[in-house]
């Protein structure tokens, strides 16, 4: 006899990845369950499984999702041509760091740091989701070296440079800890950012 009971739609993947996200800033991939996301979203832990595999792939395309909707913001940014590179490298530099102790954002970046050295397919994803910061950066500081607002040297060296800046300013950020503050990681990064850019 056929199951009369009426079945529940499935999510959006968007809603998914916003509860996931949620969840892992609240209470870390530790102690995230698929039984407890499913039971969020009224959906099976199967059913997230289904579609994931494992909570690694889970948290993988929960930053993709992240990032991805971060990524069009800053394309945004950086295609303004009404504001001159510094502008536009402000622009970065604000989009980059997190808005505070928990960002959401940035405690993913965390989990996924923290499962890389154990998985390959963490690596390979980490790095195919960071390179679209890096290669945007580039292409900033070619223009603006081109266009004389900075000097002239070689642009992956100085974005990965920035990009490690900016990346060990912001963890201390994101896990809260005393004396880590986005202004005040602002104006280091802009200060360093002069020092290797300034025209």
């Amino acid at each position: 006899m056929a199951d009369a009971r009426p079945r529940r739609p499935a999510r959006p993947r968007e809603e998914v990845f916003a509860t996931a996200r949620a969840a892992i800033a609240e209470h870390g991939l530790a102690k995230l369950t698929m039984a407890g996301l499913g039971k969020q979203l009224q959906m099976s832990a199967g059913h997230l499984l289904y579609y994931f595999g494992s909570k690694d792939q889970l948290l993988l395309e929960t930053l993709r999702w992240s990032e991805d909707q971060l990524g069009a913001r800053r394309r945004e940014a950086l295609a303004d041509h009404a504001r001159d590179p510094w502008q536009r490298l402000d622009a970065y530099l604000r989009l980059y760091l997190p808005e505070g102790p928990g960002d959401p954002r940035w405690i993913l970046w965390v989990e996924v740091w923290g499962r890389s050295p154990a998985s390959a397919e963490i690596r390979q994803g980490q790095q195919e989701i960071e390179s679209p910061w890096q290669a945007d950066l580039v292409a900033l500081i070619e223009e603006g070296a081109a266009a004389g607002y900075f000097t002239p040297g070689p642009a992956a060296d100085r974005a990965l440079q920035l990009r490690s800046l900016l990346d060990g300013l912001a963890v201390p950020i994101a896990i809260g800890l005393p004396d880590a503050g986005r202004p005040a990681a602002l104006d280091q990064a802009t200060a360093v950012a002069a020092v290797l850019l300034r025209a």
